[in-house]
């Protein structure tokens, strides 16, 4: 039998510092009586707290406010030149990599082009350790001050292990390969739903499912703002979903999964668009915005909506968020096509309680999402 067990004094103090400060970053400014009301510690407690966070420069007063017959109240708020992660993104098109600070402002970027088969673990790597000093010095901050790198990889993600089909990599250990900063990796779709979830679409939604669309198709399901990973990291992988029994092949190996139906680079592949030399997102807008395409967009749109009414039926979401480059553009131009072809396949119930909706975050939503990981441990997540 497992027992459990005892929180120590260190313990209770270092969970009241984490709900406090956890309270102000996502509420902003508040008083030292108004940050007591909203965590139910005491005002003693809250005192204490803030007078270490203050001492640690993590906080700052930011002014006075007048309260109902006593003293003005101090005003605190995080201070955002505390501390900066870095958020990077590797995607089957470029490698990006942003500074944020704990506000979680963009203070820099740095962007590099992939072709086609151009993944291989080491370059990559070569990649973010490039863009991690480029954006620092450009920056102009001290590396003391970075707190470490959050990647967003697709694939399946264990610890810091990576096995990506759609790169072609099996076990590949990301972190080790990225010295000199903690690095936090995880899949890329799990980390653009926890910035859409903290920041975006999903800011007010209790059960969410976050789908991006790019070359490949990924997801990500929040429920009470925990992430589903499933025993082995493999939740989320939807576009590996079969949605035609022994229909086209796709790239993980199998016949008929949605992302040989939706995902750009298959959906090129069935225009005629070679992609040796041409870049894949300006060549996936060209094609939307052929007016001879709309054949093949009205298929994808019908497979889209089937996958989305398949997620719906099985898990029942409060909130369906489209994000991804490819999932942005076919949301800008047949959002409400997709829409009726979701309710065409959605029971009726489920579908009557879900919200559909692009992603507020845009193209720049992974790297946030992986600068968030970065950050939520420091606030004690």
């Amino acid at each position: 039998m497992i027992r459990p067990q005892r929180g120590t004094s260190r313990d209770v103090r270092r969970t009241n510092r984490a709900v406090l400060l956890r309270t102000l970053f996502f509420d902003g400014e508040a008083s030292r009586f108004e940050l007591a009301q909203a965590t139910g510690l005491s005002p003693a407690t809250v005192s204490n707290v803030v007078t270490g966070l203050l001492s640690d420069g993590i906080v700052v007063e930011v002014g006075r406010v007048e309260s109902d017959g006593g003293r003005p109240r101090v005003q605190l708020r995080v201070n955002s030149h505390h501390a900066y992660a870095v958020g990077v993104e590797v995607g089957e098109t470029r490698v990006g990599v942003e500074l944020f600070d704990l506000s979680m402002t963009p203070r820099a970027k740095a962007e590099t082009p992939l072709r086609l088969g151009q993944h291989t673990p080491d370059l990559v790597a070569g990649h973010i350790r490039e863009g991690v000093a480029a954006v620092i010095a450009q920056a102009g901050v001290d590396p003391g001050h970075v707190l470490g790198v959050g990647v967003g990889v697709p694939g399946m993600v264990r610890g810091s292990v990576v096995d990506s089909p759609t790169f072609g990599w099996s076990g590949v250990r990301l972190a080790d390969m990225l010295p000199g900063l903690p690095v936090f990796v995880d899949n890329g779709a799990m980390a653009l739903g926890l910035a859409e979830h903290w920041f975006g679409a999903g800011r007010d939604s209790s059960y969410m499912i976050m789908v991006l669309i790019g070359s490949g198709v990924g997801a990500c399901i929040i429920t009470d703002g925990i992430t589903v990973r499933g025993v082995s990291g493999g939740a989320g992988e939807w576009g590996h979903t079969t949605v035609v029994v022994g229909g086209r092949p796709c790239r993980c190996g199998a016949r008929g999964c949605l992302e040989a139906y939706v995902g750009a680079e298959p959906v090129l592949a069935r225009a005629g668009i070679d992609l040796a030399g041409t870049e894949e997102e300006s060549a996936f807008a060209a094609l939307l915005a052929d007016p001879g395409a709309r054949p093949l967009f009205d298929e994808v749109v019908g497979h889209l909506g089937a996958g989305l009414a398949s997620l719906i039926n099985l898990l029942n979401p409060q909130r369906i968020v489209l994000g991804g480059w490819a999932g942005l553009l076919l949301a800008r131009d047949h959002l409400p096509a997709i829409l009726a072809a979701t309710e065409r396949s959605a029971l009726r119930c489920s579908y009557g309680r879900v919200a559909i909706e692009a992603a507020h975050l845009g193209s720049e939503g992974v790297k946030l999402g992986a600068a968030i990981l970065v950050v939520d441990q420091f606030l004690g997540g």
